[in-house]
C-alpha cells in the first residue's frame, strides 16, 4: 500500500515522539526514513515506536534512499536550516519545530525556496492551537475593549533542562521567546514594526547565556507590545503560556495563562450628581467563550499543516507569515546587542507583504 504521506523525521530526541505519535494516528500517513547524527538514537527510537523503516545519518542520504514527501524537522535550532533547504530543494514539504532558522538571511533563503519550489515549510507554533488564547483573541477582535493600544505579557519559568540550551549564548530570545511573539502577533492581529531590547543574565542563573530579556515593540496597528521574561526564576512561576494583559479605549482583557480569561469594560460614562466623571469608572465584567476545538497543541498545528496540504493552501503557520515572529526574536537580539531601537521592516524588505 502507497500512502499519500511519506514521512522522514529528523531528530530524534524527546520532542520527536509528539511528531511520531501524530502521524501514527493519521490513516494517510507512513514515517518511512528516521535521521539523526547518532544511530543509537534513530534505531532506539524506531523499536520504541514500533517502526520498521531504516535509519540514516544524515538528512541527504534518508532523501536519496526513500520515497518520501514531507519531511518532520524536530533537530536542534541550528540545524533547521540546513534541513530545510535540503529537503525543500529535494521536492519536500517541511513541518518543523521553532524556531524557523538561527539568521534572518537563513529565514528568508527559506521562505524564497519554499515559494520557487511550490512546498511549504511550516513551523510549530503550538501555543496558537489552544481554546484559551483562541477565546482570548476573540475578546479583543470582536471590539470589546475597542482598538488595543498596550499589550503585556510577563514570562517567568525557572527551567532546567540541561544540555545544548544551557549553553546558548540567548537561550530565552532564540529558543523561547518566539512563542510569546508569535502569540502576540497573533492576538494583536499586527506585525512588529521596531523593538528595544535589554538582555541580561541575573544572579543565579544556570544558564551560560543570557536568560532574561526586556522588550519594547511597536506594533503595525499602532499599539505596544511589552514583553518581560525569564528562563531562570526560581518560584512564583507565570503559565508557559504567559500572563496577558491588552489594554484598550473602552476597557482591559486579562488572560492569566490558564483558564482566567474575561474583559472589563466601561460601556458609557458614569456620571456622579454633579454632572461630572466619577474618579474611577465603572467596569462590567465579560467572561470569554472557549471554542470546541478536536485537537490542540502540537497536534491541532499538526492537523493545520497537514489540512492546508489537503486544501492547496498555506498553513496558519507557513514560514512566510512566521517570518514576521522569527524577525521579533532577531531584532531583539540585535537591539540588545547594539543598545539600539531596531527598525523591523529594515529587516522584512527583502520578503514582501505578510501573507
Amino acid at each position: 500500500m502507497t500512502y499519500p504521506y511519506r514521512v522522514i523525521i529528523a531528530g530524534c530526541g524527546a520532542m520527536a515522539n509528539t511528531w511520531a505519535d501524530y502521524a501514527k494516528e493519521r490513516p494517510d500517513t507512513e514515517i518511512v526514513g528516521l535521521v539523526d547524527l547518532y544511530e543509537e538514537a534513530a534505531s532506539s527510537f524506531a523499536k520504541r515506536h514500533n517502526l520498521s523503516c531504516p535509519t540514516f545519518t544524515n538528512i541527504h542520504d534518508a532523501l536519496e534512499a526513500v520515497d518520501a514527501n514531507i519531511v518532520f524537522d524536530v533537530t536542534i535550532p541550528s540545524s533547521h536550516y540546513h534541513i530545510a533547504m535540503t529537503a525543500l530543494q529535494a521536492g519536500c514539504h517541511v513541518f518543523g519545530e521553532k524556531p524557523l532558522a538561527e539568521s534572518f538571511s537563513d529565514c528568508t533563503d527559506i521562505v524564497h525556496t519554499a515559494r520557487s519550489t511550490g512546498r511549504i515549510q511550516a513551523v510549530m507554533q503550538n501555543r496558537r492551537f489552544d481554546p484559551r488564547i483562541r477565546a482570548y483573541r476573540q475578546l479583543i477582535s470582536s471590539g470589546t475593549i475597542g482598538q488595543p493600544g498596550y499589550a503585556g505579557a510577563d514570562f517567568f519559568i525557572g527551567a532546567h533542562f540541561g544540555g545544548f540550551r544551557d549553553l546558548m549564548d540567548s537561550p530565552l530570545l532564540l529558543d523561547m521567546a518566539i512563542h510569546t511573539f508569535d502569540q502576540a502577533r497573533y492576538i494583536l492581529g499586527a506585525d512588529p514594526v521596531s523593538v528595544y531590547c535589554h538582555e541580561f543574565n541575573p544572579p543565579g542563573s544556570w544558564y551560560k547565556g543570557n536568560a532574561m530579556a526586556i522588550c519594547i515593540f511597536e506594533m503595525s496597528d499602532g499599539s505596544v507590545f511589552d514583553y518581560r521574561g525569564s528562563w531562570c526564576t526560581e518560584g512564583v512561576p507565570t503559565s508557559w503560556e504567559a500572563n496577558w494583559r491588552v489594554t484598550g479605549e473602552k476597557g482591559t482583557a486579562i488572560w492569566d495563562g490558564h483558564d482566567d480569561i474575561y474583559a472589563e469594560v466601561v460601556n458609557a460614562l458614569k456620571l456622579e450628581a454633579d454632572g461630572k466623571p466619577s474618579f474611577l469608572q465603572r467596569a462590567e465584567r465579560i467572561e470569554a467563550e472557549l471554542p470546541v476545538m478536536n485537537k490542540t497543541g502540537h497536534h491541532g498545528c499538526l492537523e493545520e499543516m497537514f489540512a492546508a496540504l489537503e486544501e492547496g493552501r498555506l498553513p496558519e503557520t507557513d514560514c512566510s507569515d512566521n517570518q514576521f515572529s522569527m524577525a521579533m526574536v532577531l531584532a531583539s537580539l540585535e537591539s540588545a546587542r547594539t543598545g539600539q531601537k531596531v527598525l523591523i521592516a529594515d529587516l522584512l524588505k527583502t520578503t514582501g507583504p505578510s501573507s
